[in-house]
């Protein structure tokens, strides 16, 4: 075998040099040459001399007629297990480190078993790059999966971005490529030089397991500090082990961090400076949850998060990982859960990141009618590879240990199960059955949930899905893909549609009001009025209502009543809450200074009201997600544009009643289940509010007169666009 190297040398030095060898390994470092000497080979381009620090002495290294590989030859005895080389460069500079190549193969066996599995959840300890202590040496380890190259190197700002001097070892069959550098610490800058071993284009990529990268433009990744976080958040984690979610209120603040609010000058706030100031927002308002638009790191403002290159950091616009921890515990201590957007659905293009990544269609399809997304002009992941659908369900983990995230809502989940999603005529392929189904997404999809739900109790995982795809929130057990939860997107846009009509049309769209509640109950439903109604030419939630100034706001609040009311978990986009007349801008903050304006104020005020209820009754929260919790009163008054309804928990109820037309209704009557004396909790037309305080000052006292097939009814008067929250209280 030493003589087969001796006599290929110039072959494997030639490769070397050109930057080409497959396992640099095989040539550099100390390798036997008899049964007591060794030979040290070393590749340092431009290096005018390069020495070997031995045990009792420094010895020069041999020029060879290779430029830049120097060897020596002496006994095994007078080498350190690691050595260091001593460089003098024709610059004059000179530099002292612990060669790279007297290390040994660093990841398991079994470590590359599981990945070639898809089973390593923890992948993200293994691959990308780690600061750590190798037989008392400290380094960086870095690692790629890249089974396409001919060669990868690391390059970076400690070693002028030179993709000759540390080309790393491949791992066979794994298509798994490692080296530890010594002497490296957090903060270095990296990227991966990769030479396709098909065409020999050689591209510098970011590291699709980087945990840190550069604020954009610049892309390279980032070695993170290895120092433990001193999280602070212990009760809470442990609470929500075992919390009961189906049966606890849950109310979403979704935010973009980036246009919430800013500094004077235009700068975005860091991820301590929102702790605070985010907080203390979101807990006076009464939300549970703050979900953030993803945070992990992208190359384009514009696009919100959405698409992804960074899928284990978050985005360094903000601040590094540390501080972004700082956040989640900061949120934890005061009684805030955070949910993240998370994409695993496609990736952009940029060619610095995922795709083609070794030169090869790598994470994603080959075929375009399979591996591109043509509305959105992205690629679509293989979830068909196992490597593939390992590198995104540890992302998912990572999330959920390394930052303590208490949910994910997974983007864009009905791209994901059909293969002719947003696709003309004969532009897909079918699955091995024929049909539409995307077999290898829906597996991906059952995995995700149960990984994670098993693996970390108590967190959510929440579907954007827009269809009527069955079982989402199911078990997979049951043959559903296992979500927690699922947006209801059929209730968002019928009561957005609704809720433009003019109130003089409304009655002809009644049904679009009590459709919902025909399948509200077949999933865990959360309601949202997300960021994707208030862009791309949608206008505010303000702005859809129809009417003068006073109407419009008497509308939203009458929308936030419905949703705050109506059977599921609530979410609301930021701004909403203001009635701000602006479509939102992801380049500028909210419109804060619209809270100076009594009706604005108003709104405002209402959500916190809402969201206290919401709290504090349990009939509105304890069957959010089961059809015990709802009852109707009357969903038939379609002349007048009213419905009511009860909400129900083991113990008592609350009967809510919504007018959608600007009339007020005096002695209007309802059936009520129990006799008593029924109070206002919530009158959405309330002065508080901005409203023009029509509603019922005193208690309402229940007659004995048949109603609505009830045996008790009240008679109250209803505001103008407005909604009541009435509760039961015993009679003296």
């Amino acid at each position: 075998m030493l003589q087969g190297l001796a006599q290929h040398l110039p072959n494997h030095a030639q490769l070397l040099i050109e930057a080409r060898h497959h396992n640099p390994f095989d040539l550099l470092g100390c390798h036997p040459v008899s049964a007591d000497r060794v030979c040290v080979r070393a590749f340092v381009p431009n290096a005018r001399s390069v020495k070997i620090q031995l045990h009792h002495k420094t010895e020069a290294m041999q020029t060879t007629s290779f430029p830049g590989l120097f060897q020596w030859y002496g006994s095994r005895r007078a080498v350190p297990q690691h050595y260091e080389l001593v460089c003098h460069y024709h610059d004059g500079e000179r530099h002292r480190f612990v060669d790279p190549y007297s290390f040994s193969p660093l990841i398991s066996d079994y470590d590359l078993h599981l990945f070639g599995e898809g089973k390593h959840y923890r992948i993200y300890d293994i691959l990308g790059a780690h600061y750590d202590d190798i037989d008392g040496v400290t380094g960086v380890r870095f690692a790629t999966w890249a089974p396409g190259a001919e060669r990868v190197s690391v390059v970076g700002n400690f070693n002028h971005w030179n993709e000759y001097t540390h080309c790393m070892r491949n791992r066979g069959a794994s298509g798994v490529w490692e080296l530890f550098i010594p002497n490296l610490g957090p903060d270095c800058l990296y990227k991966y030089s990769i030479r396709s071993r098909h065409s020999g284009r050689v591209q510098q990529k970011t590291d699709p397991y980087g945990q840190q990268f550069e604020v954009r433009p610049a892309s390279a990744a980032v070695v993170p500090w290895h120092e433990p976080f001193g999280w602070q958040d212990d009760e809470w984690m442990a609470r929500r082990q075992n919390w009961d979610w189906q049966h606890a209120p849950i109310s979403v603040y979704e935010v973009h961090l980036g246009s919430w609010r800013r500094h004077d000058d235009g700068r975005w706030l860091g991820y301590r400076e929102l702790a605070h100031q985010l907080v203390e927002y979101v807990r006076e308002l009464g939300f549970t949850h703050i979900e953030l638009l993803p945070v992990t790191e992208h190359p384009l403002d514009e696009s919100w998060g959405y698409q992804t290159t960074g899928y284990y950091a978050p985005t360094s616009r903000h601040g590094n990982p540390d501080d972004f921890r700082y956040f989640v515990d900061h949120c934890h201590r005061h009684g805030i859960g955070v949910i993240m957007d998370w994409v695993p659905g496609h990736f952009p293009r940029d060619e610095h990141a995922l795709a083609r990544f070794d030169g090869t269609a790598l994470y994603e399809h080959e075929d375009p009618r399979r591996g591109e997304h043509r509305d959105w002009g992205t690629l679509i992941y293989n979830y068909g590879r196992n490597e593939v659908r390992n590198f995104l369900i540890a992302s998912a983990l990572y999330w959920l240990d390394s930052f303590h995230i208490d949910g994910l809502r997974v983007d864009a989940v009905a791209s994901m199960l059909y293969l002719n999603y947003s696709r003309e005529g004969e532009d897909w392929l079918p699955n091995i059955y024929g049909g539409a189904e995307n077999l290898e997404a829906i597996e991906f999809l059952r995995a995700l949930n149960n990984t994670c739900q098993s693996r970390h109790p108590g967190t959510l995982v929440i579907a954007e899905e827009s269809t009527s795809w069955p079982q989402v929130t199911r078990p997979s057990w049951l043959g559903g893909l296992g979500f927690t939860m699922k947006w209801n997107m059929g209730w968002m846009h019928d009561t957005l549609s609704y809720m433009s009509q003019d109130p003089i049309f409304r009655h002809y769209h009644h049904d679009k009001l009590t459709f919902g509640l025909l399948y509200a109950f077949s999933e865990n439903f959360m309601l949202p009025l997300s960021h994707d109604e208030v862009v791309h030419g949608k206008g505010s939630l303000i702005g859809k209502m129809p009417g003068d100034p006073w109407q419009q706001h008497a509308n939203l609040r009458l929308l936030f009543t419905l949703q705050y009311t109506y059977p599921g978990s609530k979410l609301l986009f930021m701004g909403g809450e203001l009635g701000q007349y602006r479509e939102w801008n992801d380049g500028r903050p909210l419109d804060w200074d619209l809270l100076q304006y009594p009706e604005h104020a108003g709104v405002q005020r209402l959500i916190k009201d809402l969201n206290h209820l919401y709290r504090q009754e349990p009939a509105l929260h304890r069957y959010s997600h089961g059809g015990e919790g709802f009852e109707w009163i009357d969903c038939h008054d379609s002349s007048q544009s009213i419905i009511s309804y009860l909400r129900h928990s083991e113990h008592e109820s609350v009967a809510v009643i919504l007018n959608f037309t600007p009339v007020p209704r005096h002695d209007y009557r309802i059936g009520v289940p129990e006799a008593g004396r029924y109070q206002e909790l919530l009158n959405s037309d309330s002065q508080f509010y901005g409203g023009s305080n029509v509603g019922n000052a005193r208690p309402l006292l229940t007659e004995p007169i048949s109603w609505m097939g009830r045996q008790q009814s009240i008679s109250l008067t209803l505001p103008p666009l407005g909604a009541l929250v009435l509760k039961l209280h015993p009679m003296a």
